[in-house]
């Protein structure tokens, strides 16, 4: 009976071993809210706003490992104060594009993962428009571009995940009028697995 049982357990773990060398691929939904913050070198000072991002995601993987390429709307806000307290409300919209390498620890449909990657920024208007954010995707209608390095973490529940994130600026956003200024941002995101 012992043979049985350790022969069992055996099997077990090599097929579990198996599974998670095979490669996945997921599909979802995602949304949230950010807060974001210009990074300045000059005399201007910058205060955290929120605002929103939605789009879709993916999620390619083995052996713990995954690519996750995901493409949402993102809707930014922040205030630019200079050294006389002047201030300048700054708000647009962009396409984010992040690709994301990541490894996830877990089972049985549990599971927390962290994230690293480089994200593109396509700027489409300074307005807070969703619609005509939408209809500028689809004209080509892009303003600027901005790079960008994400750095986060996620659990997955059954087919629901939270991310929580952080994207450090690397590139200036020349094109608004507001020179040497990198934006910094928090997200905070809940995604729907589709399949």
């Amino acid at each position: 009976m012992k043979k049985i049982l350790l022969l069992a357990s055996l099997m077990y773990t090599s097929l579990l071993g198996f599974g998670q060398a095979l490669p996945t691929f997921q599909f979802g939904i995602k949304g949230g809210f950010n807060l974001s913050k210009f990074s300045t070198e000059s005399t201007f000072a910058s205060d955290n706003k929120a605002g929103y991002y939605g789009g879709l995601w993916t999620r390619i993987g083995a052996a713990g490992i995954h690519l996750q390429p995901e493409v949402y709307i993102s809707g930014k806000n922040t205030t630019l104060k200079n050294s006389s307290g002047l201030e300048n409300e700054v708000n647009f919209t962009s396409v984010d594009v992040p690709v994301l390498l990541g490894t996830k620890i877990g089972a049985k449909g549990v599971g927390f993962r962290l994230n690293t990657g480089p994200v593109v920024s396509f700027i489409l208007n300074e307005e807070q428009s969703f619609e005509d954010a939408a209809s500028n995707i689809f004209d080509g209608k892009f303003k600027n571009q901005a790079i960008a390095w994400q750095f986060g973490t996620g659990l997955d529940v059954g087919k629901l995940s939270v991310d929580l994130r952080y994207e450090m600026g690397l590139s200036k956003l020349n094109d608004a009028g507001y020179p040497d200024t990198k934006l910094n941002m928090f997200t905070l995101g809940l995604g729907l697995k589709l399949f």
